[in-house]
């Protein structure tokens, strides 16, 4: 009888540990797949608020060496706050709104910024200049200039929505520009010779003595 009893505990015993560790598989399992399904939910919300142009850059948005270029930058506007030049002025100031959300058709850092809205905004405030509110309209501001002649402050622009001069930006040097990229981005600085924006580069312009004497002949 002692015997019958201890050998049906043990069996219970086995039974209870063979039940605890067919639960842990089924938690860990069932873990798995809200974890994957959570990667996947995200991928795809992500993907639909990006027009289908951008999915190639968007994988390898991550660029910290653009921040390093962002720092130094503010490092020469603390050095030069009162001999600024007009060029470098345009970049600082547009430097400001880095992490802003994108929005289309926003026009200030309360509400958000399209691409053509954050140069618009950026220049008037730094230059008095104001622009025009539509990436084409803009580039037909200023003068040309070839891309191996760029400057700090040149306006750079994109075909990113299958159409010439549909994206804007402002250029920083060194194959850096800041722009305000798409629908679930932020204003950021990108690097133009990766393969995505190297396609789709449609030229720059420059914001000329002629349109500064304009503007303040306005003012």
């Amino acid at each position: 009888m002692h015997r019958h009893s201890k050998s049906a505990r043990l069996n219970s015993s086995s039974g209870q540990a063979h039940r605890g560790l067919r639960l842990l598989a089924l938690v860990a399992c069932v873990a798995g797949l809200a974890g994957c399904a959570g990667t996947n939910q995200k991928s795809t919300a992500y993907s639909s608020e990006i027009d289908p142009y951008e999915t190639e850059w968007v994988a390898t948005a991550d660029d910290p060496i653009g921040m390093l270029v962002v720092q130094k930058f503010k490092r020469d506007r603390q050095r030069t706050q009162s001999g600024v030049s007009s060029d470098n002025a345009m970049v600082s100031e547009a430097l400001n709104y880095l992490g802003i959300r994108y929005r289309f058709g926003g026009s200030s850092p309360d509400t958000g910024f399209d691409c053509s809205g954050l140069v618009a905004y950026s220049a008037e405030r730094s230059l008095g200049l104001k622009l025009p509110r539509n990436a084409a309209e803009i580039a037909q501001q200023g003068t040309s200039v070839s891309k191996n002649e760029l400057k700090a402050g040149d306006l750079v622009f994109f075909n990113t929505m299958g159409r010439r001069y549909s994206h804007v930006g402002i250029y920083l040097g060194d194959d850096r520009f800041v722009h305000s990229p798409s629908a679930g981005g932020v204003v950021r600085v990108e690097n133009m010779t990766m393969a995505y924006w190297t396609k789709r580069y449609n030229g720059a312009r420059r914001l000329d003595n002629s349109l500064m004497a304009s503007a303040r002949a306005a003012n």
